[in-house]
């Protein structure tokens, strides 16, 4: 039942690039290369029979789609056309194929008693199984691996509990950020990495707290990023296009705090994010970096090594491809200054600023956690009917079981009075 389907969708040999980022793989030996993990996403059938619910779960996700007119109003001033397309864009419908894999999974890790109550939605598990060619086996191991890895570092809490002052310090000496999006609605996001003064950077935060804050923005694109983009290109996004500037930058960056970074970054993306990566453009590619590419890439998995792009000085032509020049900053060539927020780096441009968006997120955030509350409140009267249904039982056998042991005891009382 658990078996890995063999008749994948598409099959590669090498990556694609300008040579420097192609893949070198065994002779007879394939990866498997799945399209991007959007390209899956399909309407479902009309739903019959929806019963009503109560006015305060018509907050909740699946009530909201159909009835509030609030939010179905916002929609439409968003660009949206009905209350359907919204619940495609955000509720992820899936192709069939995946939901057969998705569910099956779901079966053996709940057979398997491993089936945790949060991080079991669908995209989360077609995430891991694609990371592991849908193998079963494998994609459950690196599933528990992850689950184990949030428990421990605590990931749930960072959101709540972290705050990291340095932040427009730490950009200072190390430029990044999201800005704006691609031509198919996906986050943008851009490194400097020529610019990055490591020194100063370790003088005014730690690498720990530098990768928890990896990490909090890493669950702020899955949990808010995302899904604004989502509403906003009215089809569902679920991975990042990624932009880095390597103008500069040789052999001589890659010095043990830098390879910490690296690796610590490569292994939280990689294991415990995957999938999240629609394509890389690494761009202004000298000869030095090329160098350092040779070594930084026997790092990456084959599938991660396909989504890369080495570029040099002339990549204005592939990276418009993909990115309108109205969203990309003026050292790539494009025209976004951002001189509102000192740079386009530090404006986090994005539909996950736009209000309208992020209060119709809140909204649905606020309406699952009281949906969720109230599944949790009927589970909890229905286990208690049950209790109370066995005790009954119970109190009744007890009764019964007295008044037949009453009776014997008459009949062993008689016996010996007559012997």
């Amino acid at each position: 039942m658990h078996k890995l389907k063999q008749d994948r969708d598409i099959y590669i040999s090498k990556g694609v690039g300008d040579g420097d980022g192609d893949i070198a793989l065994r002779p007879g030996k394939t990866k498997i290369f799945h399209p991007p993990i959007e390209s899956h996403w399909h309407l479902p059938p009309p739903e019959k029979n929806k019963p009503d619910s109560s006015i305060m779960s018509n907050l909740g996700f699946k009530t909201m789609l159909s009835y509030p007119l609030k939010f179905r109003d916002s929609f439409k001033r968003l660009g949206g056309s009905s209350s359907r397309s919204f619940k495609t864009v955000l509720g992820g419908v899936h192709d069939p194929k995946d939901e057969k894999y998705v569910e099956s999974f779901r079966e053996l890790l709940f057979i398997e008693g491993q089936l945790p109550p949060q991080h079991n939605d669908y995209h989360t598990l077609l995430r891991f199984l694609r990371m592991r060619d849908f193998d079963f086996v494998k994609a459950k191991d690196a599933f528990l691996i992850y689950l184990k890895w949030r428990e421990d570092y605590q990931v749930d809490e960072i959101p709540k509990e972290f705050k990291f002052e340095e932040y427009e310090t730490v950009k200072k000496c190390y430029p990044h950020g999201y800005h704006g999006v691609d031509r198919y609605g996906r986050p943008v996001y851009i490194e400097r990495i020529g610019m990055v003064d490591l020194n100063k950077l370790l003088q005014v935060t730690t690498l720990e707290r530098f990768t928890k804050y990896h990490v909090s923005e890493q669950e702020k694109t899955l949990n808010l990023r995302y899904p604004a983009c989502s509403i906003a290109a009215k089809r569902h996004v679920a991975s990042t296009t990624s932009i880095l500037d390597v103008h500069g930058v040789g052999l001589a960056n890659f010095s043990k705090p830098a390879r910490y970074i690296f690796m610590e970054i490569q292994k939280i993306d990689s294991n415990y994010y995957p999938e999240t990566l629609n394509c890389l453009f690494i761009v202004n590619a000298g000869s030095g970096f090329k160098m350092l590419w040779k070594v930084v890439k026997a790092f990456l998995d084959a599938r991660t090594l396909a989504k890369i792009q080495v570029l040099g000085y002339n990549y204005h032509s592939e990276l418009f491809d993909v990115v309108d020049q109205s969203n990309l900053p003026t050292f790539l060539g494009g025209n976004c200054t951002c001189s509102d927020y000192g740079g386009c780096l530090f404006s986090d441009r994005g539909p996950w600023n736009n209000p309208e968006i992020t209060e119709l997120l809140q909204a649905i955030s606020v309406g699952n956690e009281l949906n969720n509350c109230e599944e949790n409140g009927d589970q909890g009267s229905e286990e208690a009917f049950v209790r109370d249904t066995k005790i009954e039982a119970l109190e009744a056998a007890l009764k019964e079981t007295k008044i037949v042991l009453k009776e014997l005891g008459k009949d062993v009382q008689e016996l010996r009075s007559t012997s």
